[in-house]
Parts: C-alpha cells; structure tokens; sequence
C-alpha cells in the first residue's frame, strides 16, 4: 500500500559532510553535474549515503572532484575533459548533457550515470541489458514523463483552456518532448501553447506571453535549467496566479503547486551502488542499465487554496506527498 506523506513547508535535509583534504591515494570520483551546487543535493546526499551503506569510508577509499555547469549546458564538455585529464577512477554524470559529455570526453575512464532519456538512443550504451562499453547507470525516464504531467494539471483545472509548456531548447531531449507532449495533447483535443527559455529573462518573458495569451495552467519540460532556476519560476508562477505543473518536488516544496517524477532518491542511490561496484573491480559493461521504478506525485495543498483551486477528491487520492 502507498503510504502518503504530509510534510511542512520545510523539512530537515540530511547533510552528509564533503571531504575537502583526503588522502591523495583514494580512488578519485568525478562528479559531473549540470546543475548548480544547490539543485544537485536531493540527488549527492542518497549518493553518497550508498557509498558509505556500501562500506566505502570518505577519505579511505574515496575522493570526490564536484563539477556544476550552473544550468549552463555548454559547459559541460569543457567539465567533463578536466575530470578525465585528472584520471578520475569513475566518471558519474547526472543528467542526459552530462553524460553525453562523459562519453565524449574518454572511453576508458569506467562512467555511471543517471539520465531522463534513453541512453541507447544518445549512444552511451549499445543496450540496457548489455551495455558494452565504458558507461552504465540510471535510465530515469523523467524526459518521458510529459503526457502524464499534462494529464494531472488539466484533472486539476475547472475548464479546460489553453495550457502553456515551457522547454529549454538546449536540452538534448527537447525535441522528442515536444513530440510526445503534442502527440498527447491532441489525442485530448487539448490546446498547447510552446513557449522556450533558456535563462531567467527568458522564462519571465515566457510568463508575460502566458499572461497576455489568459493560459489556464503552465507545464514545465524536463531540463537541469528549470531546477536551477527552480525558486524563480516558483515565484513567477505565483505572481501572475498560474497552476504550474513542475518536473520535481523541489518545486512543490518551494511553493509550487504540482510536480509527477521518479523517485530520486532511488535512482541516486543506485547510481552510488554502482559506483560502489565499480570502485571494488566491476566493469561498467557487465552492470545492466537500471529502470526507474518508482514515481512521486506531490501537490501542495496551500498554494492550490491561494490559487482558488480545489483540489478534485480523485487526483488528491492519486497523490503520494500531500504538502499543506
């Protein structure tokens, strides 16, 4: 039976502490990620918990090296040479850009990672089962996720209308979002509205072509940029009253209304587990590629009564986080 959660506003986060001066002979992990520092901790703290449930000691046997691109996906490659130019034991990228950068940058450093779209479909894999080559991990399928996304907002709305999706057309999974959400979306006769940004000025022009077009609801595309940029759209979508649906619970967390994703706590727990085996001698080529399993619906009970919005009996059962 699914157990439902109800939170405050904030809760406690769990810190796990960062070595900054180990021992020069642990294996070094470099930690490619293409978010900021901040946006990365819901996916570094299960990380790191798995390496130590692992019986791997910070320090003993292991060193981390942090790279973020700070939502700047063009960084990314750049961030990923100097981690293998230092030789690191193990590559762990955490978003599809960053790994394709991984992969990029060497092909024998082992490299694990945690991605949204299929990772055979960007070549990091020659299949799930079987992988191949130097690289193994997460399928996270957050990129795929859209049409269940627009499902719930529009169960949520009173009338239809016209609902807004906002993507970052530097992702590299943008395109079949698109697709798939426009696929979706007509099989409901449900008018879309595309609209693209791909950095803080560009989501606020976003909201003022939402607002001029009188949109009932916003959906985000999956994209590192949305969660960097995370309390901003929180905001926006506050200040011009529009039901937003959000790819994480973060979002929800920070005040926004809705969010439908994997659990990441999982799927980082199994990228430590991971590289915890490869760490102790296994080979990324014999590790099938792990599926997601697992998947949060959160809404937040205040910011829907703020936004006059009652919550319908049937979507509130659905729900496996109730923040009030």
């Amino acid at each position: 039976m699914r157990r439902r959660k109800f939170l405050g506003v904030f809760g406690g986060a769990v810190t796990w502490p960062l070595v900054a001066h180990a021992q020069q002979t642990a294996p070094v992990i470099g930690y490619l990620s293409g978010r900021s520092a901040d946006a990365e901790a819901p996916l570094r703290e299960p990380f790191l918990k798995s390496l130590q449930e692992a019986g791997l000691v910070a320090g003993r046997d292991f060193t981390i090296e942090y790279r973020h691109a700070q939502g700047r996906d063009d960084r990314l490659p750049e961030l990923a040479s100097e981690l293998a130019r230092r030789q690191v034991a193990v590559l762990v990228a955490t978003s599809n850009t960053s790994a394709v950068a991984a992969k990029a940058a060497t092909s024998t450093i082992p490299i694990v990672f945690a991605v949204g779209d299929d990772p055979v479909r960007h070549g990091l894999v020659a299949s799930l089962n079987r992988p191949g080559g130097n690289a193994t991990g997460v399928h996270v399928f957050t990129s795929r996720l859209g049409a269940k996304r627009l499902s719930l907002i529009r169960a949520l709305l009173p009338r239809p209308g016209l609902i807004a999706f906002v993507v970052d057309p530097n992702n590299v999974s943008t395109a079949i979002q698109l697709e798939e959400m426009q696929q979706a979306a007509r099989s409901i006769d449900q008018p879309l509205l595309v609209l693209r940004a791909t950095n803080e000025a560009e989501a606020e022009a976003a909201f003022a072509t939402m607002a001029q077009q009188q949109v009932s609801a916003v959906q985000y595309g999956a994209t590192v940029l949305f969660q960097v940029i995370n309390h901003r759209l929180v905001e926006l979508a506050a200040r011009h009253r529009i039901p937003a649906c959000y790819e994480w619970r973060e979002a929800v967390i920070a005040g926004g209304l809705m969010s439908y994703n994997v659990n990441r706590i999982e799927s980082a727990g199994q990228t430590g587990r991971y590289v915890a085996q490869v760490l102790k001698g296994a080979k990324p080529a014999d590790l099938p590629v792990v599926q997601s399993s697992s998947f949060v619906f959160s809404i937040n009970l205040g910011t829907a009564k703020a936004l006059g919005l009652e919550i319908p009996a049937t979507l509130l059962a659905q729900a496996d986080e109730v923040i009030e």
